[in-house]
């Protein structure tokens, strides 16, 4: 039998679907499958499919007939198209024309948006999921709106994150000590500073720890466009946050926390989450989207938008040591539950075997 031969298509490539693509080449490369990662020049340099034994395609991230043209060339041999990302699948459907070329298609996240644009979005969604003949979605809700939007086979298809290797750097007690949170609480969140991650939320729950004695400290990691209104926000309420930005240390930070706090309007199997429960974080985090399905009864869920509820979770966990315990146990046993890389790898070798016969 000849050699598979497939081409990964990433997009902008988000952190999750970029780690997912490179942890999912190296593993199709181990098992004799013919792998191209076609992605924009900067993500091999952040992070180096070409080091998995992938051949690596730049292709900018547009839609012109440059860049379709060179998608177009990459595909033109390959057994099994796989698209992460709606912009992606739909790139990668102009690329493959009307060849006999089987797409499938990773929905990794949804996108948010409203008026006109939500229109528009749904329009991609539909384009995308409609021209996959396999449609690979990350959590339960995914696959329902996918099936929703035309799919014709929209299948469960949980991605593992890697597991973070934490750098050689300073003990729990140093970052403790250099953020200021020695002899208070340290609670940390992390993701881009949009609106979706619902840190204007945060916000609202730190203005009542406030009331707390100690006050605990809330140290947020990540960068994003609404930077300067949290900032703004902080500092007229004079609430106990820390805008951090981004961290090459954010594992460890994360691991030194006493609780971590998942805000979000929507997640699908956040990467935060995993390193919360992984590391035994006590994790409080919005009931919403993948969140119940991936953390089962080993982190604390709150509703989306309720601030009051959130803070009044946290408090509930600062002041009772036996509940932090018994997450701190449930976490790395829920984690233990998870599919492994190899999994993953294994259930998509198997779907592109599947396309490939037939």
């Amino acid at each position: 039998m000849s050699q598979l031969r497939t081409v990964q298509v990433l997009g902008g490539g988000s952190a999750g679907s970029s780690a997912h693509a490179g942890s999912l080449a190296a593993g199709l490369v181990a098992r004799g499958v013919r792998v191209t990662v076609c992605a924009p020049a900067a993500l091999d340099r952040t992070h180096d499919f070409s080091g998995t034994g992938a051949d690596f395609a730049p292709v900018p991230r547009r839609s012109d007939p440059a860049a379709v043209a060179a998608l177009r060339a990459a595909c033109s041999r390959a057994d099994v198209v796989h698209a992460h990302g709606l912009h992606a699948a739909v790139r990668a459907a102009l690329a493959i024309g009307g060849r006999p070329v089987p797409l499938v298609v990773t929905w990794h996240t949804r996108a948010h948006a409203e008026g006109a644009r939500r229109r528009l979005l749904h329009l991609l969604e539909r384009r995308a999921v409609r021209a996959a003949a396999v449609v690979l979605a990350t959590s339960s809700d995914l696959v329902d709106r996918a099936r929703v939007r035309g799919a014709r086979d929209a299948r469960l298809a949980p991605v593992a994150a890697p597991a973070p290797r934490l750098p050689a750097g300073p003990p729990a007690d140093k970052l403790r000590a250099e953020l200021g949170a020695v002899g208070r609480p340290l609670i940390v969140a992390q993701g881009s500073l949009v609106p979706h991650h619902g840190y204007g939320t945060l916000l609202d729950a730190a203005a009542l720890w406030r009331l707390l004695d100690p006050v605990p400290l809330v140290a947020v990691v990540g960068e994003g466009r609404d930077r300067a209104a949290l900032r703004r926000r902080i500092t007229a309420e004079e609430l106990p946050v820390e805008l951090l930005g981004d961290r090459p240390d954010a594992a460890a930070l994360l691991a030194a926390a006493d609780i971590a706090v998942l805000p979000s309007r929507w997640e699908s199997r956040s990467t935060v989450a995993q390193r919360a429960l992984r590391s035994g974080v006590p994790l409080v985090a919005t009931a919403v989207g993948g969140t119940p399905e991936l953390v089962g009864d080993a982190a604390v869920l709150v509703p989306y938008g309720d601030g009051e509820a959130l803070a009044r979770e946290v408090a509930r966990l600062l002041v009772d040591p036996v509940a932090r315990d018994r997450l701190a146990v449930a976490g790395p046993r829920q984690a233990a539950s998870w599919p492994t890389e190899d999994d993953t790898v294994a259930q998509v070798l198997s779907v592109y075997d599947e396309l490939a016969v037939g």
